[in-house]
């Protein structure tokens, strides 16, 4: 007599399974988004108020790069535009929508993952980004990587379902998500890559090759990824910011992009990823496991050519300027976290033939994704389980001066009215979201003018010229280094220029000291003088 299993036992112990799956997933789920929820009005950080002042910027009918220059693509400026319509024009409305736009991400790479290896893998891939993706060090939640990795994973998802149905509108959608991505950050070009890649890889495989159906498959998905490039050139063109918005996310980011040789940004890749990779050790251990286990695992192996192609274009899209900032790790959180759930998928199969039951193994791969959870949980409880704003921003970002633009802001809007300008010198652009008043200059950062690369004296004149020409009301000066990043290459003209203007034009209405992390104190309407070199913020009033 044959031993086994009767239909219904395999039946009931699938249902338990996948409610034990659903509990998981939900309860973790869960934990991270009341996390999110707590520190929803942390103050915004730089790349957030870039955002948040163009975004408020096109809600007043101004164009993209009119009036606030960066290399940043246009589409993150439209996006926030949006999150501002809908959720309103405070930091509150805009992490909760971007609370939102993480949550959406873990569920796409659930059903990217479930497709391809099965509903374990799918939820703990799901939970391993959702707790990875909150590290202080990497920040997925806020910069632009967010809106990239969304729109990535949702074309790959479509493309994938063109090479099983053939259904050529998943193709031309697919296509469109990955060209969304990439107007939200150059970066996204990765993904188009592994995107061109998964397909010709896909009809290479047919046999027999019908090479005219691989070229109008290749055209048809080169087409749709510029359709968002072509229309967004097309607006642009009729705003008349075109030559502006080429300048700065072609001409001048080429130049950013070939600042840092490849010697020193190996150096630079291994002190980042020191620093990220403890808060998730176990996720990037079973990812190398996850990683090693094509070699003896058959039915890791089927999937090989994605997971490898995923992985080295993921790690493209990180790689532009080898810059290597933590944040640009966003970009390689979903492949890390599919791979990690690929070795929990492997060491289940290995515990397999000692089980000697699906149910057990299974339970044995769900005790693993709550050890890996917990572990990333546990390593960043300190940041994690935070709530007052201050300290969030004081725990991700040291002593930036976050939270003291808050109040600088505050200070400005209270004592001017809508029609007043500020010029900040410095690289805050926060200060003009907050008080709701526009920028005298279209340089809102002033990383650019102190970088080693041919167009930075120009940029200072202009920048110097619009002060002068504006007269700004309103006038800070940011005296922290990180806001500006100044080198020995550095151009000095601007640096020269404020010793003279500043005290000839301006008066003094307010000191900011940032003495620690701990302590912050406000001077209004003071002539007070700042106790040390760095680490203060200077309000002054136009004289006349």
């Amino acid at each position: 007599m044959r031993s086994g299993k009767m239909p219904s036992d395999i039946q009931k112990s699938s249902k338990t399974l996948n409610i034990c799956l659903a509990a998981v997933f939900i309860l973790l789920i869960a934990v991270t988004v009341i996390i999110r929820i707590r520190s929803l009005a942390a103050p915004l950080e730089r790349d957030e108020g870039e955002y948040a002042y163009a975004g408020q910027l096109i809600l007043q009918g101004v164009p993209p790069y009119s009036q606030a220059y960066n290399m940043k693509m246009p589409g993150i400026y439209a996006a926030y535009a949006v999150i501002l319509a809908v959720f309103g024009q405070t930091p509150s409305g805009i992490h909760f929508a971007i609370m939102l736009i993480n949550t959406a991400t873990i569920i796409l790479l659930f059903f990217l993952t479930k497709r391809l290896f099965g509903p374990i893998a799918g939820v703990a891939s799901a939970v391993f980004f959702a707790i990875a993706s909150m590290g202080s060090d990497i920040q997925a939640s806020i910069n632009a990587e967010s809106f990239v990795i969304l729109p990535a994973i949702a074309g790959i998802i479509l493309l994938l379902n063109f090479t099983n149905t053939k259904k050529y509108l998943s193709l031309i959608i697919g296509g469109v998500f990955l060209g969304i991505a990439f107007m939200m950050k150059q970066h996204g070009a990765g993904f188009i890559l592994f995107g061109f890649l998964l397909l010709l890889w896909k009809q290479i495989r047919q046999k027999p090759l019908n090479k005219r159906n691989l070229i109008f498959v290749i055209s048809i998905y080169s087409f749709s990824v510029l359709l968002p490039f072509l229309i967004t050139c097309f607006i642009l063109w009729c705003c008349g910011v075109f030559e502006k918005f080429w300048f700065w996310t072609f001409e001048y980011a080429r130049h950013y992009v070939s600042m840092i040789p490849l010697e020193i940004g190996t150096g630079v890749l291994k002190k980042t990823l020191t620093r990220i990779i403890p808060s998730a050790g176990l996720v990037w251990l079973s990812a190398l496991l996850g990683l090693l286990s094509i070699v003896w695992n058959k039915k890791i192996r089927k999937h090989s050519v994605f997971l490898i192609g995923f992985l080295i274009c993921s790690f493209l899209a990180v790689c532009p300027g080898f810059y290597f900032r933590g944040h640009y790790f966003v970009l390689f959180l979903p492949v890390l976290t599919m791979l990690a759930a690929v070795g929990v998928v492997a060491i289940g199969d290995l515990f397999a033939p000692g089980t000697k039951s699906a149910g057990k193994t299974a339970f044995v791969s769900i005790l693993i994704i709550l050890a890996v959870w917990f572990q990333g949980f546990y390593s960043q409880r300190k940041c994690l389980l935070e709530s007052d704003p201050v300290r969030i921003a004081r725990n991700n970002f040291g002593i930036c001066p976050f939270p003291e633009a808050f109040e600088i802001a505050k200070f400005i809007k209270s004592h001017s009215n809508e029609s007043d300008k500020i010029a900040v010198l410095g690289s805050e652009p926060e200060i003009f979201f907050y008080s709701h008043r526009r920028s005298a200059t279209a340089y809102i950062y002033t990383y650019p003018l102190m970088e080693p690369q041919p167009y930075a004296a120009k940029m200072q004149r202009e920048m110097i010229s619009q002060i002068e020409a504006d007269k700004p009301r309103f006038l800070v000066f940011v005296r922290c280094s990180d806001s500006w990043l100044v080198s020995q290459d550095s151009e000095q003209l601007i640096l020269n220029w404020m010793d003279k203007y500043i005290p000839s034009h301006y008066r003094q209405i307010g000191l900011v000291e940032i003495l620690s992390s701990n302590q912050t104190l406000y001077h209004w309407d003071s002539n007070a003088q700042p106790s040390k070199n760095e680490g203060w913020l200077y309000v002054g009033e136009r004289i006349d």
